[in-house]
Parts: structure tokens; sequence; C-alpha cells
């Protein structure tokens, strides 16, 4: 057994912080604070629950399971094989990384390029390659992360924020406006339904065998201590993130005089140039950047480690080169295209993860070998399914079912599939017990 000293524990939560915390997780703060105004307090407490509560949680499911398949398989062994394999895709080269590299040059170089319709594939198609070289090149050592984001990247990107958020103290900032629609009805659901947009649960049920893997690699094989580890270094990332979504979440709902922006991006943009000048713009785009950078190392290597143990003819080292590729080419679709494609597809997912983490955690209240998993997740993957249909394949044509649904409209119509297919799976493991 190998115990781990704190300073080493504080950089194993910075190197996760640095995975979790990309570009949306910048954006949907500050523009959650201008919308809820007057109440931001509650619907910023809705927001962490769900944004940094989720993570943790599925840090520590992975660690309690010991793998993801292991999760997976509690539902089927087919389902093990295929949802592990749907997510990392999703997140990983499919959606998520490309995403990160196409916002990054909207937000870090596009600002400076000439406005012209010529010369901006030139631009994005010259960005990503670099932006995709840095990626192959942190990413082909994974064990050298923990130096590279914990002492590097996350204090930079921290020390960044910090700037920011000093300035917005000392400068010139309006009171709080009456918050709108659903902020006002309802705020701390909405905020938590607003961190559910930022879909880190899904990157902790991935990013979990990075965090195994280099806890592996200082000598921690111990079942009980590395999950203990795990645990920890979740919990401390979680602690970054609340911080610095309570940080935006102030920035954006004391500066809505600025006018009302149509999304954080351009929310953060006018905060910047506000208390910056022009020289703000160029800081946000540094942030975006480093941001986005993170994130994308942190998913190139958690779906190259899981390929190349799903297919080991091609090396680790093949893959990484193989995602980058990937997303290099599909962040050249542009970001738009891409976030029309991601939403609906991941919004499917989501629901799914939520169960499984929370089912994980329920442990030893519920065992492993519960029909909840299979009736519980079985309903919402159904749900998924339909919604998915519904919203990209067939717009609007499962509305006669799917609207009926309490909670729909708000995002979170697969809580009755749950709860149902939870009543559903209880009664299947009573029977069950009476028959032996």
């Amino acid at each position: 057994m190998n115990a781990l000293s704190k300073k080493e524990i504080v950089l194993i939560s910075l190197m996760l912080f640095s995975m979790f915390f990309g570009a949306g997780n910048l954006i949907f703060p500050p523009f959650l604070g201008q919308s809820a105004g007057d109440q931001v307090g509650l619907s910023l407490a809705g927001f962490i629950l769900s944004a940094v509560g989720l993570p943790i949680l599925g840090v520590a499911a992975i660690a309690k399971a010991g793998s993801f398949y292991e999760l997976a398989k509690r539902v089927h062994p087919a389902f093990a094989s295929l949802f592990p394999l749907l997510i990392y895709v999703s997140i990983g080269p499919g959606l998520a990384i490309p995403r990160a590299g196409s916002l990054a040059y909207e937000m870090g170089m596009l600002p400076f390029l000439p406005q012209t319709a010529a010369t901006q594939p030139v631009g994005l198609a010259l960005y990503t390659l670099v932006f995709f070289g840095l990626v192959f090149w942190f990413s082909l050592s994974p064990s050298k992360l923990v130096d590279r984001f914990g002492k590097l990247m996350t204090p930079a990107l921290l020390i960044l924020l910090s700037l920011i958020f000093v300035k917005s103290l000392f400068g010139p900032k309006g009171g709080l406006v009456q918050a709108e629609g659903a902020y006002a009805a309802h705020p701390v659901m909405q905020g938590f339904l607003d961190g559910y947009l930022t879909m880190d649960a899904l990157a902790a049920l991935a990013f979990g065998i990075v965090v195994s893997n280099t806890l592996r690699s200082k000598g921690v094989t111990e079942p009980g201590r590395l999950s203990g580890y795990m645990m920890a270094a979740g919990t401390g990332a979680g602690i970054l993130l609340a911080v610095i979504y309570l940080m935006l979440g102030v920035i954006g709902s004391t500066h809505a005089f600025l006018g009302k922006a149509e999304n954080g991006a351009q929310l953060l943009t006018n905060v910047m140039g506000h208390l910056f000048g022009s020289s703000g713009i160029l800081l946000l785009g540094v942030i975006f950047t480093v941001a986005c950078l993170c994130v994308s190392i942190g998913l190139v290597t958690s779906c190259s480690q899981y390929f190349s143990g799903l297919f080991p003819r091609i090396s680790y080292r093949g893959w990484v080169g193989l995602l980058c590729i990937v997303s290099m080419l599909i962040a050249n679709m542009g970001l738009t295209l891409i976030l029309k494609i991601s939403v609906p597809i991941l919004g499917a997912i989501y629901p799914v993860a939520i169960v499984l983490i929370l089912f994980a955690l329920a442990e030893p209240l519920l065992s492993p070998r519960s029909h909840l998993y299979v009736t519980a997740v079985g309903l919402v993957v159904v749900y998924g399914l339909l919604d998915l249909v519904n919203t990209m394949l067939l717009p609007r044509s499962m509305d006669f079912l799917l609207a009926s649904l309490p909670l729909y409209s708000e995002g979170a119509g697969w809580v009755v599939p749950a709860f149902v297919g939870s009543i559903l799976g209880f009664g299947v493991d009573l029977l069950r017990k009476r028959a032996y």
C-alpha cells in the first residue's frame, strides 16, 4: 500500500477540476446570474447541486463500482458494452471534443480575424490544427497530467478568473434586476436544470478511469484506499467548481446593466470589454482557450485509455492520434452545427447516467443484482429514445405522449419513468425473495 501526501491529493484534485472545467462551465453561470437577478442565490444553489454534486457523485460511483463497465453490467452485459461506448463517443470525438476546439476558435481567435466569409474556414482549419496538435502532445503522457494540469494550466486558469472577479468587485456595477421567467417562478429548480446542461456527470463516468490510473501509477492499488482517494479528488475538484460558479454567477448578476445578452459567451464578452477595454477580449480568449484545451486533453486521454482497452490492436498512442484527427475534422463543421446535433443526443444519454450514479451510491441498501437497474434504467432509456425522436428525427411527433409527463417542459420528463421503473424493480425484488 502507498499513502499519498496532501500535496499529491491536491494536485490530483486540480487535475480533475481542469478536466471538468470547459467552455460550457464558463458560459452557463454568468448567464444564469443575469437571468436570475434578485433570485441569483437560490438559482446558484440549484445549479451547484447538479453541476457540482452530480459529477462528484459520478466519480464516487465509479470508485465504488470499480469501473464504468462493472457499473453498467448491473443492467445487462450487452448494456455494459453499448452504453459506455456511446458515452465515450459522445463526449469524445463525436461531439464534446470537437465542440471544445470549435468554441476555443470562436472565442479565442475569431474576434481578431477579418470578418469575411473567405477567411473564416481557413482560420478555423489552421487554428484547429494547432489546437489539436497541442492536445495530441499533452495526451501522449497521461501519467504527467497531474504535473501539467495541477502545476501549470489549472493555476493559470484560476488566477485569470480570480483577476476578473476581483476587478468586477471594484469596478462599476449595477443592482440586481428582477428575475425572469422560470427563475422567478422556481429558481432552485431552474438552476438545477441549468447545471444539468453542463453534462459533467457524463464526463465524471469517463474521467474515473483517468483518476484511477493516475492513482495506480503512484502505487495506490488497494481497492478501499483507491476508492477513498478518488472520492477525495472528486470532492476537491467539486469545491473549486463551486467557488468558480459562485464568482461567475455574481459577475453575471451585477452586470445586467450592460444590456441583455443572448448567451453566456456574449455576456462575458460585454463584461470583459467593460472591465478591461479591448484587452479584456484578448484575456477572455486566453481563458476560453485554456479551459477548452484542458477539457479536450482530459477527454482524449480518457477516451484513448478506454478504446485501447476495448480494441487493443491499436495502441494508446494510435488512439490519441486518431481521436485528435477525427475531432479536428468534425470541429471544422463549425460550432453552430455541432451544438445543434449534440444537445438532443446528450439530453437522451444524461438521465441514464444520473440513474446509474444514484443507484450505485445507494449501496448497501440496493444490491448490485437488484432488478431496479433493469427496470428503471430500461424505462429511462426508452424515454430518452422517444425524446430523441421527438426533438431530432421526427420533431414534435411524440408530443402527444411525452408532453403529458410531469416536468417534461422543464427538461426533466425522465424522472417519472425512473420512479415507475424503480417501483417495478422493487416489486420484482420482493417477489424474488419470497420465491426463495
